[in-house]
């Protein structure tokens, strides 16, 4: 099992440029968040008669996802896991509020392709292929990368 400073030298090898570190540093985050957005999209009908409970923030298919993936993080790093789960809860709250004024399927469908149009335009600049074409747990190691950038800064 790689650490995440392994996984973290692994993914610079292809982030080495200071624009498509830029672009990065904005798109990882982006499609984090249209994720998360297309997720709570999803209806929730099955889950209302699951929860005992009715929270829009919790009762959605992203909050469902994102715990279980939580653990992901929290194998690697503990502190990493909180920096996570402190963008996922922004995320879940930001697009509960997006799809009260906007359709936010569409919203997040916008995002995602306009941020995943960034992200390989930034490696035609690298001139290097996407590190997830390797690994695909690199689309998970993406968001941790940023964050760690963004923390130690």
């Amino acid at each position: 099992m790689k650490t995440l400073d392994q996984w973290f030298d692994e993914y610079g090898v292809s982030h080495q440029n200071k624009t498509n570190k830029a672009i990065h540093y904005f798109c990882v985050p982006a499609i984090f968040f249209s994720i998360v957005g297309l997720l709570m999209s999803i209806p929730t009908s099955f889950l209302e008669n699951l929860l005992p409970f009715e929270n829009p923030f919790i009762e959605n298919w992203a909050t469902m996802i994102l715990i279980p993936l939580l653990f992901f993080y929290v194998r690697l790093s503990v502190s990493m896991a909180f920096k996570v789960l402190f963008f996922a809860v922004f995320c879940v709250i930001a697009n509960h509020f997006i799809g009260s004024i906007a359709p936010l399927w569409l919203v997040s469908l916008i995002i995602f392709a306009v941020a995943w149009i960034g992200q390989f335009y930034g490696h035609k600049i690298e001139g290097a292929k996407p590190s997830f074409l390797k690994d695909l747990q690199f689309l998970l190691i993406g968001p941790a990368w940023v964050l760690d950038n963004i923390f130690k800064k």
